[in-house]
């Protein structure tokens, strides 16, 4: 047991995280609230965890710097190829050939957990390779981490964070600076990033993909199960989910298909 976060410390603060996020913290990844919980007292020049703890529980402002530290935000741009893949190939096929019937000629993505922007960006140029010339499309982009959004929303990444960007995509849709690149101005326009904790109910109807990619991990049973659900609601009657690859709906008790292509497999709601 740690002399700086004691068992009920730990259990203070785990209980509060769950409750206003759903991150779910165990004894294994007890060192990682640890440590933020470390930098936040530094930052704040406090000295106890319980004084620490009043504030966050009297200002929401840094109960959300908070939430924001203890997320973790690996990602990168066309990460899990299969996915993207499987969207080209199987989705966007599919809900054109929906939304040609409906008389709609515009897609509604949802990227929640987009950490700093690589996966929204990612479907934005897919989709502009992708869809007819007539079609237009629209990505919101959510995650509870301020800092994250703040780079998603600038659009700018080092020479290090664009690899993996295929050649014609990274000439064809960023600038080149000196110290990085720069994520062409109608690509930026074409998502809209907001703070969204996936607690709550999003507001967000009709949506035609949503990925939530590793972001479950994070959550117990309880809140996977209210947030599958929310996704439900925010989806279109005919929708697809891509979540991570190391995260299942089985045994879930969900509306949802499983779909498994030649490509990757994800799920659909199909009224």
């Amino acid at each position: 047991m740690s002399d700086f976060l004691t068992d009920a410390d730990f259990e203070l603060y785990r209980k509060l995280i769950y409750d206003e996020s759903g991150i779910h913290f165990s004894e294994t990844n007890r060192s990682i609230l640890e440590s933020r919980l470390r930098e936040r007292l530094r930052d704040k020049k406090l000295d106890s965890l319980r004084d620490y703890f009043s504030l966050i529980t009297s200002n929401r402002e840094e109960l959300k710097t908070l939430l924001d530290s203890v997320t973790t935000n690996l990602t990168r741009f066309f990460r899990n190829q299969a996915h993207f893949d499987a969207m080209e190939k199987h989705v966007v096929p599919e809900l054109l050939k929906v939304k040609q019937a409906d008389a709609g000629h515009t897609l509604r993505i949802w990227s929640a957990g987009c950490s700093t922007g690589e996966e929204p960006f990612t479907i934005a140029m897919l989709l502009r390779e992708t869809l007819p010339p007539s079609w237009k499309f629209e990505i919101v982009a959510s995650d509870i981490s301020l800092k994250s959004l703040m780079v998603g929303k600038e659009g700018f990444y080092n020479d290090v964070r664009v690899q993996g960007i295929p050649d014609n995509y990274l000439a064809k849709y960023f600038e080149k600076k000196p110290t990085g690149y720069q994520i062409r101005e109608d690509i930026k326009k074409s998502i809209r990033f907001d703070y969204h904790n996936l607690k709550n109910d999003s507001g967000l109807r009709n949506m035609d993909v949503v990925f939530c990619r590793n972001v479950l991990i994070y959550f117990d049973e309880v809140a996977q199960k209210a947030s599958i659900e929310r996704f439900w609601e925010a989806m279109a009657q005919k929708s697809f989910l891509f979540i991570g690859h190391s995260e299942s709906l089985f045994g879930m008790n969900t509306k949802f298909e499983f779909v498994k292509t030649d490509w990757a497999c994800f799920y659909r709601k199909w009224l």
